[in-house]
């Protein structure tokens, strides 16, 4: 019976880490306009504890990211996006954390957006 425990445990153990990923590739959607918000964004994710590697592209929008699934997942990220003035698809941030950003990172102004299309 001993053995059969042991056995049931070491199989849900060895299911459970080979379900999450030391070093996952992921990208996702978040809004700024400028090098000061390249910035700012991965600065924010590298300060997510799991986060190894972070590079937004400003054309895109995408953050490129390469996570440890163990230590962190995206949501942990995009809360302390949000946290810093960006937007992501799932997250907005609060107008507070909007209006800390500097006037020509206000991505959602048309007009900062128009002034860094040129």
């Amino acid at each position: 019976m001993k053995n059969v425990l042991l056995i049931i445990a070491m199989t849900f153990l060895s299911a459970t880490t080979f379900a999450q990923e030391k070093n996952k590739k992921m990208t996702m959607e978040v809004d700024g306009v400028c090098g000061m918000c390249k910035v700012r964004i991965e600065k924010a994710a590298l300060g997510v504890k799991g986060v190894k590697y972070a590079l937004w592209d400003i054309p895109s929008h995408q953050l490129s990211l390469i996570i440890d699934e163990r230590k962190t997942d995206p949501m942990k990220i995009k809360t302390a996006l949000v946290a810093v003035g960006h937007d992501t698809k799932e997250l907005k941030a609060t107008e507070e954390a909007y209006n800390k950003v500097m006037p020509c990172c206000k991505y959602r102004d048309d007009e900062v957006v128009k002034s860094h299309e040129n």
